[in-house]
């Protein structure tokens, strides 16, 4: 059975860091892009970062320079290090799995999210 469980969410003041972690279970982790998704209320759910199973990663302009994702195949975690918070910031964020199957159709798994609130 797949299973993705976030930690580490919570609330901070601006400028302060969070690092949310993500514990796959179920998949051969190294076969896998991982991502970080998040969603604030009333707003469309975005993508965060990405890093994929080379090691590269992908970030959305918002966060760049301030946030880092990183990955331990041994442990089958992905990490998400967030650096000089903002209120902008607040959403809950999701942990995300995915691999290209036949056909050139992508499958997803998701993690149960973790709120992330940036306030003073």
């Amino acid at each position: 059975q797949v299973q993705l469980v976030e930690s580490g969410g919570g609330l901070v003041q601006p400028g302060g860091s969070l690092r949310l972690s993500c514990a796959a279970s179920g998949i051969a982790f190294s076969t896998h892009a991982m991502g970080w998704y998040r969603q604030a209320p009333g707003k469309q759910r975005e993508l965060v970062a990405i890093i994929h199973t080379d090691g590269s990663t992908t970030y959305t302009e918002p966060v760049k320079g301030r946030f880092t994702t990183s990955r331990d195949n041994a442990k089958n975690t992905v990490y998400l290090q967030m650096n000089t918070l903002t209120p902008e910031d607040t959403a809950v964020y999701y942990c995300n799995a995915a691999r290209l199957i036949m056909g050139g159709k992508t499958i997803n798994y998701w993690g149960q999210g973790t709120q992330v609130t940036v306030s003073s």
